[in-house]
């Protein structure tokens, strides 16, 4: 085994606490279950918390697959300022007075839900897109003018939790379902100006992202605490989370796949097209794609990702 190695090839997903960077966490798995390849689907903020998909070892070759198209978050966003990253990490850079009617629930329901839809959205300047070579947070920590092209983005699912008047800032708590690369930042920025006055987003729980959910979560320090053994015990199905057709791979036919070789489909399969999960002894070999009657590979995992139930 090579140095750094620990010969697990699995997926799991983690609850990202807050004041930790995407990368802090793959750190974290890294130590803990002694394998240097440790990589994660989807980014969180260091701010934010929540569902984190994390592939280890061979496991990290499926991230890209994992990438979900649809993320659900619950929001909590202050009324009254604006700040320049979006979040309450930033510096305020515009105050307004808070309309009245803001803290009226019904109201503050038809407005949340009013945002559902397709959109072109303008991402934070405050964020990891490259500009010129450069990315978009670094330029704007320099000083350096920063200006993104609104994006298309999906809003799916917008509803109100609550509204929350009780102190000196009126809060609003939102559940969110919304498409790959929205901000959720630029969301709550976004409502303030349209709503006449000025909101930042001052927390973010990742609740969801595809059909991982937030029960599904281990926590780090159970994590550091319980390391690979653990870890192992709470694998995700691989093929769960893609949701391909599942084509079970007979002993004869164990040596072509793993060599990536094209293998024949059988008559029962002869509807098949497209991706395809291929598996055998509980661990799956790779992605595969099925047209003309063949199985061609995609993606290959010669030492198997376990965790298929």
């Amino acid at each position: 085994m090579r140095r750094g190695t620990s010969g697990l090839n699995l997926i799991v997903a983690l609850d990202k606490p807050a004041q930790m960077t995407s990368h802090d966490v793959v750190n974290v798995v890294r130590r803990s279950v002694g394998e240097r390849r440790v990589g994660h689907a989807g980014t969180l903020d260091p701010a934010a918390t929540g569902v984190m998909v994390v592939g280890i070892g061979q496991g990290t070759r499926l991230m890209g697959y994992l990438t979900a198209e649809r993320k659900s978050y619950l929001a909590r966003i202050a009324f009254g300022a604006e700040t320049d990253t979006e979040d309450a990490e930033g510096t305020v850079i515009r105050e307004a007075a808070v309309p009245s009617e803001l803290a009226d629930a019904t109201y503050a329901r038809e407005v949340v839900a009013s945002i559902v839809g397709p959109q072109m959205q303008v991402p934070p300047a405050y964020s990891a897109i490259s500009v010129k070579g450069e990315r978009a947070y670094a330029r704007a920590r320099a000083g350096k003018e920063v200006e993104l092209e609104p994006r298309p983005i999906e809003i799916f699912d917008s509803t109100l939790i609550a509204v929350d008047d009780t102190g000196d800032t009126l809060f609003w708590e939102v559940a969110l379902t919304v498409s790959k690369g929205t901000y959720v930042r630029s969301i709550a920025r976004d409502l303030g100006r349209r709503l006449g006055c000025a909101a930042h987003l001052v927390r973010l729980c990742r609740t969801s992202s595809g059909t991982v959910t937030l029960p599904m979560c281990l926590s780090l320090d159970a994590v550091r605490e319980g390391k690979a053994a653990y870890v192992v015990e709470h694998a995700l199905d691989p093929c769960e989370h893609l949701g391909y057709p599942i084509r079970t791979v007979e002993d004869r036919e164990l040596a072509f796949v793993q060599s990536g070789r094209t293998i024949e489909l059988k008559p029962t399969e002869a509807d098949l097209e497209g991706p395809v999960s291929v598996v055998h002894s509980r661990h799956l070999l790779g992605i595969w794609t099925a047209e003309e009657g063949l199985l061609r590979p995609q993606v290959n995992f010669p030492d198997g990702i376990m965790g298929v139930k």
